[in-house]
């Protein structure tokens, strides 16, 4: 990079990151292990002094550089406060197909910023008019049905502020929740942010919810939980919906950007938008701090419908991105170890120490030599077997599941696999996503696994190719 990228690209001085509270600090605050995917920094003694209370200021090239590091491994996170975006500078484009109900609750709660309604060839587009012209909106109606990507695109076109959301029709979020996440973008790699999108349940249903509208109001698919951090394949957060995004206007434009969601596609245009990002060099994130609310479903069947059609992009991002879209990343050994375990055998437990063992001394050569190098070792070992356990869990519930119901009826040891992967599924859904009660949750969860497996397999089939099933095999 030359020296005028590299400054354009710098963080600005002021820029303030925070370390993240679930490192691992070690060696007398010489070792920071952490982030997603995990790797270890060892910082100089000049790095700990700027570093004194968990939080760095950048004031000069060697902390911004040293900031960046933090904040491309996921060891840091961005603090923002007292950075104003003002509301010129933001254009929300809301993609609409009838549904002018929606739309209008949609558009009461962004008022007072400059909203874009592309009407996305609606059934009735009188209705669509009057609820944009009601709400001071502009509006852009397409003679063709494009689908949620073009429609976007098309708003996209007549954007000529600096900055430009995406929301959904059926999504409330407030102004100040859209420019909390604008002010992201004063890292100048930042391209696209994304807020928590938690499921409400429909105004009219709110006194008597039904059983899968509660799940979904607690374990939306939208919904990528509590924690924040960048976005890339292979990290804890590997993609954003599109049901709510703030970006930087000129790096989606297809005139010296990435050109926008893919026009063509009706699934999965959202996973592709970010991982074209990360390709082309920019930051993308996502800022659970902030948080918008997406109307969860209407009736068991569009519920369902939407998990299958969300499993049929799969085959799609594996045509396009490879290996980037394996279902779970495993090591040999992890593998094994996480299969003994869900065999819940007098061998599991043994089984699974030799594995955390092996894994622990081949973690210790990769860390750089401390005090405690060992017991960090080995707590990565662990995590990193917990992790397996958990991923050929959903291996088997969910994207491996018409392959893993035929293999249960004749054999025992899958029968004993696929019910340990129940219960260890259910246990987490219930850790990290309160709010519903186990009978709820566990019937909703089959389903949700059922309809997203069965789109997966049919979008591979419509490919011809199990890409989009494969693991992922890693040497670490």
């Amino acid at each position: 990079m030359s020296t005028t990228a590299a400054a354009a690209t710098a963080l600005p001085d002021g820029f303030v990151v925070r370390l993240r509270d679930d490192l691992v600090v070690a060696d007398r605050g010489r070792l920071l292990v952490g982030g997603s995917p995990v790797r270890a920094v060892r910082l100089s003694r000049r790095a700990r002094h700027l570093l004194a209370g968990g939080r760095l200021i950048v004031d000069g090239p060697a902390t911004a550089a040293l900031a960046r590091r933090l904040l491309d491994g996921n060891l840091a996170d961005p603090v923002l406060d007292g950075r104003a975006v003002p509301l010129a500078d933001l254009t929300v484009v809301v993609p609409v197909r009838d549904r002018p109900e929606q739309l209008d609750r949609c558009l009461a709660a962004l008022v007072p910023l400059p909203v874009i309604v592309v009407d996305d060839a609606s059934h009735d587009p009188a209705a669509v008019a009057r609820v944009a012209r009601r709400r001071g909106a502009r509006l852009v109606a397409l003679a063709r049905n494009r689908g949620p990507a073009g429609a976007r695109n098309a708003g996209l076109d007549e954007v000529d502020t600096p900055l430009v959301a995406f929301v959904d029709s059926d999504v409330e979020v407030d102004p100040s929740a859209l420019l909390d996440l604008a002010r992201h973008c004063a890292d100048p790699l930042v391209a696209l942010v994304g807020p928590r999108v938690v499921g409400r349940i429909a105004e009219r249903r709110a006194g008597r919810p039904r059983w899968f509208e509660r799940y979904d109001a607690v374990a939306s698919s939208l919904d990528l939980g509590r924690v924040g951090g960048r976005v890339l394949p292979g990290a804890a957060i590997g993609w954003l919906p599109s049901a709510c995004l703030v970006g930087r206007t000129p790096a989606l434009r297809p005139d010296g950007g990435v050109g926008g969601f893919e026009d063509a596609w009706r699934v999965a245009e959202d996973v592709d938008l970010v991982w074209r990002l990360v390709d082309a060099g920019h930051l993308v994130r996502y800022d659970p701090a902030v948080e918008a609310h997406h109307e969860v479903r209407p009736s068991v069947r569009t519920w369902l419908g939407r998990k299958f059609v969300y499993g049929t992009g799969g085959a799609d991002l594996a045509d396009r991105h490879g290996a980037k879209v394996a279902p779970a990343v495993l090591s040999v050994p992890v593998a094994l170890g996480a299969a003994a375990l869900l065999q819940r055998r007098w061998w599991s437990v043994p089984a699974a120490a030799v594995v955390v063992a092996a894994t622990t001394r081949s973690v210790r050569r990769r860390l750089p030599e401390g005090d405690d190098t060992t017991a960090v070792a080995t707590r990565l070992a662990v995590r990193g077997l917990g992790w397996g356990v958990r991923q050929e869990s959903a291996l088997l519930l969910r994207h491996w599941w018409p392959a893993a119901a035929v293999a249960a009826l004749r054999s025992r040891p899958v029968r004993r696999a696929v019910l340990t992967a129940a219960v260890v599924d259910l246990a987490v859904l219930l850790r990290e996503r309160p709010g519903v009660d186990p009978a709820t949750a566990l019937a909703a969860r089959c389903l949700d696994d059922l309809a997203y497996g069965a789109g997966l397999w049919w979008g591979a089939m419509r490919r011809r190719s199990p890409r989009c099933l494969a693991i992922r095999w890693t040497g670490r």
